[in-house]
């Protein structure tokens, strides 16, 4: 019985959908037109300046002592990016004391270790002065009182002094640039 209603409704839909598409009813016009256009037509293109996109600096390797920086400045005229690493020197003095302790020569790594102020003022704290040209004790107390000048302190003293005269010179550098460029 399922059957034979669902192929009186298969029939019955064929019926009804060639019933439905009859012939087309085919109309024919003809028509003449001329259209004239005349106007003067402007294109504007805005968007905005390309970006200065930093580039990344990886550093992934746990025993590099670099820091890696990056920085970009855009403006509507000029975009500028750049990258560079620097050394971590106290890192480095670290590795080395730690490489040469572990060679067996002792008085070398305490002397690397010495050529940080805070360090070379601890040994004196504790009465145990630094090194001096293979000295030790009294004895390299009394060359290091005798030159001043070669402390670590007076070391990184004239240090600074060079680094305030770079960076005054970059900064004035790049104001001159942005000065030149507005």
């Amino acid at each position: 019985m399922k059957v034979l209603i669902q192929a009186l409704m298969l029939v019955f839909f064929v019926l009804i959908g060639t019933a439905t598409y009859a012939d087309p009813i085919v109309t024919q016009s003809t028509a003449d037109s001329t259209v004239t256009t005349t106007g003067t037509t402007t294109t504007t293109v805005k968007s905005s300046p390309p970006s200065a996109i930093s580039p990344s600096i990886n550093s992934n390797n746990s025993d590099l002592c670099t820091v890696g920086i990056s920085g970009a400045v855009q403006t509507q005229i000029l975009g500028i990016s750049g990258g560079a690493t620097v050394r971590d020197m106290n890192c480095e003095r670290l590795k080395l004391a730690k490489t040469i302790y572990d060679m067996g020569m002792k008085v070398a790594a305490v002397s690397i270790m010495c050529q940080d102020v805070r360090v070379f003022k601890a040994m004196e704290m504790a009465g145990t002065p630094c090194p001096f040209l293979g000295k030790i004790g009294d004895e390299a107390q009394q060359e290091w009182d005798a030159n001043t000048d070669l402390q670590p302190d007076a070391i990184e003293q004239e240090t600074r002094g060079n680094d305030k005269l770079k960076g005054a010179a970059i900064g004035i550098g790049i104001i001159s640039l942005l000065v030149l460029l507005l």
